[in-house]
């Protein structure tokens, strides 16, 4: 069972998804809900994220409530955190950017959601060792 730091843990991560589903739903291309804040893009692939992000929701808000769905819910995270850093090293991210253009911002963002990842992972092997 999750203790109750974990399902916060958890909880906090959906409404974070919720958030992102909502701002890419409606344009709003701020940081930390937008990753790629201020590279050009089409509104129809921010709905189709936004759409996608929903799983998210369901998936951490499931893990909050049953441990056996939680190393699902990290295993997405993890995969994730891998597809950023492919995007953040890709020449197809390179071509959009303007000359000179940092990767740190989407670097900054991709490593946040790496830390709560260790920070879940971290939750969930704490309550492994207490059941």
């Amino acid at each position: 069972m999750n203790s109750r730091l974990t399902k916060y843990a958890f909880l906090a991560g959906g409404a974070y998804f919720c958030c992102m589903a909502i701002a890419h739903f409606f344009g709003i291309k701020v940081p930390i809900l937008f990753v790629y804040f201020d590279t050009p893009f089409y509104a129809y692939q921010d709905k189709i994220v936004s759409f996608a992000v929903c799983a998210y929701i369901a998936l951490f808000y499931s893990a909050s409530q049953h441990r056996s769905v939680a190393l699902n819910a990290m295993i997405a995270l993890a995969i994730t955190v891998l597809g950023l850093s492919s995007v953040n090293l890709s020449d197809a991210l390179a071509s959009v950017l303007q000359e000179g253009q940092s990767t740190l911002p989407y670097w900054l963002q991709t490593g946040a959601i790496a830390f709560y990842l260790i920070v879940l992972s971290t939750l969930y092997i704490k309550d492994g060792k207490n059941s």
